[in-house]
């Protein structure tokens, strides 16, 4: 810890000391105009460092008594990562919240720790919290906020971190974690401590509805913010009609209207090609909102722009949040009706992807491009993209949607009779419902692999696998003991994906096998379809 962070931090605890008010004593609007985020102090020239949010946290919590502090698990160099609760709840664990009754709402910053407008929105949020600003929210929601994710990248400051991004000038933290991992790439696979802790509160807390806040760049165009919702085929219908019918184009609406946002699905330009076209990014629940829909949970990502100013980052993704808090805070009855309806549905029988392609959602969207212009870095002399104010509707096909290539039935039950601990470890990690069992006769099909691609490159630290081979009837009646993973669960689809040995983001895809899984032999788990 430096001296600057040092007295940063002592200096945030004094005014949390002179500040204070009683715990169980809810303010009314109390003047917190003393309290700024390192960006504000700043004039938007620097972010927040780890131990000035801590700060900044104990102060936060202490000034209103539904506000509670406490980490939601650590990072690869051993930081905590916080977490703060605010609900009427008798404290931050996840028994008290979710014996609370109300809709929770998880909102989550810096999983990239260079995309920090949304860590910077987050701390303002929470300070208006504490002022008593949002206290209406008590009345439906319990919200749950993690401002700084990826705590060990945040730290690894440069100013050559996102290269031509507008800001912060002072630099800012670095992609992926002290271990070299993208944590947005890293759901499935859970091989960094910070992905285990998220999986952990996921499955603890359960959310309904989550929000991840990062910084795009890429194509030029007009918008301030892009969103995307889950994008997994395999995603409930229900949530997804909810967010592309519904919730999506009323926030498009209000952020225009409100503040003079403009918004839209995520998407870019093609890299390769002159065709016109808006596509949105990846289908695989590796990344965060993706996996949350395949968990049967409402998310929603948020991009800011990155050739935006640093402060309409913020404040746009300050704002965005905001306008979705309230409308989980209108809906929340919906929310409950609408989730426990996706949980109690069963699937068993019904084909669902294990591969997938992007496909034209609109053949004919009009797209804001924009402009940017190139400017230098005050320190580093490299060059700044800056928006300009400029906005070209340009009408287009748009690709925001995917649909299965291969698909896979969803059995009565996955029956896994010599658990690798590996398979049994993700089991866990993702919170999936199985038991031990000792089976008679059980009739099974199993997988016969025929052959293994494995990718000559590797991605996040991993040899991808690709698995080919059929399912077909084991070969005689199965008895004796086994893991037994039953389909009437809220968890199946994530189970699906996880399980099928063709999936492209299951346990075969990351190798988490190991020599379990070989060509020319069988698949460790079997299934039964009766």
């Amino acid at each position: 810890m430096n001296v600057r962070h040092h007295l940063s931090r002592l200096l945030f605890l004094l005014l949390a000391a002179a500040f204070a008010v009683p715990q169980g004593a809810a303010s009314r609007q109390t003047d917190l105009s003393f309290l700024l985020t390192r960006a504000e102090q700043t004039q938007y020239e620097q972010t927040t460092r780890y131990d000035e949010l801590v700060g900044f946290l104990d102060v936060v919590v202490r000034q209103h008594g539904n506000l509670h502090l406490t980490h939601m698990g650590y990072s690869a160099e051993g930081r905590a990562i916080p977490l703060v609760v605010f609900g009427r709840v008798s404290d931050a664990g996840p028994d008290a919240v979710r014996s609370s009754g109300k809709t929770r709402v998880y909102l989550q910053g810096n999983i990239h720790a260079g995309e920090v407008c949304g860590k910077e929105a987050l701390l303002m949020l929470l300070r208006e919290f504490a002022s008593g600003a949002h206290d209406a929210l008590l009345d439906s929601l319990v919200v749950m906020v993690a401002p700084m994710y990826n705590v060990d990248g945040n730290e690894r400051v440069r100013l050559g971190n996102r290269p031509r991004q507008n800001g912060p000038v002072g630099g800012m933290g670095q992609r992926p974690n002290a271990d070299g991992l993208d944590l947005n790439r890293d759901h499935m696979k859970f091989r960094s401590p910070e992905a285990r802790s998220v999986l952990s509160f996921m499955t603890r807390y359960d959310p309904h509805v989550s929000v991840d806040l990062h910084t795009t760049n890429g194509t030029r165009h007009a918008y301030h913010l892009t969103y995307a919702p889950p994008l997994n085929p395999n995603t409930p219908v229900a949530i997804d009609s909810l967010l592309r019918g519904d919730w999506l184009p009323r926030l498009t609406a209000s952020m225009k209207d409100d503040s003079d946002w403009l918004t839209w699905h995520y998407g870019n330009l093609p890299w390769r090609s002159d065709d016109e076209g808006w596509y949105t990014f990846d289908h695989r629940p590796r990344f965060n909102n993706n996996y949350i829909g395949l968990r049967g949970r409402i998310a929603i990502l948020s991009e800011a722009y990155a050739y935006d100013t640093f402060r309409n980052r913020v404040l746009s993704s300050r704002d965005f949040t905001e306008d979705i808090l309230y409308l989980a805070h209108a809906e929340a009855s919906r929310i409950t009706a609408l989730l426990t309806q996706v949980d109690s549905t069963p699937i068993t029988g019904q084909e669902l992807a294990v591969r997938s392609r992007i496909v034209q959602s609109s053949p004919s969207t009009e797209i804001l491009m924009g402009e940017v212009t190139t400017t230098r870095h005050p320190g580093t002399g490299e060059p700044v993209l800056e928006r300009l104010d400029v906005v070209r509707p340009v009408v287009m096909p748009e690709f925001t949607a995917f649909e299965a290539t291969e698909t896979s039935r969803v059995p009565m039950q996955w029956v896994i009779p010599d658990a690798p601990a590996a398979l049994v470890d993700a089991l866990d990690a993702h919170g999936i419902v199985y038991a031990r069992s000792a089976l008679r006769g059980a009739e099974l099909e199993e997988f016969m692999v025929d052959s293994l691609q494995i990718a000559e490159r590797s991605f996040q630290q991993v040899h991808e696998v690709t698995v080919h081979g059929r399912w077909m009837p084991h070969a005689e009646p199965f008895s004796g003991a086994a893991i037994v993973v039953p389909s009437r669960q809220p968890l199946v689809r994530l189970a699906h994906y996880l399980l099928d040995p063709r999936s492209d983001d299951g346990l075969a895809n990351w190798g988490l096998l190991g020599d379990a899984l070989q060509s020319g032999k069988a698949y460790p788990v079997l299934r039964t379809l009766r």
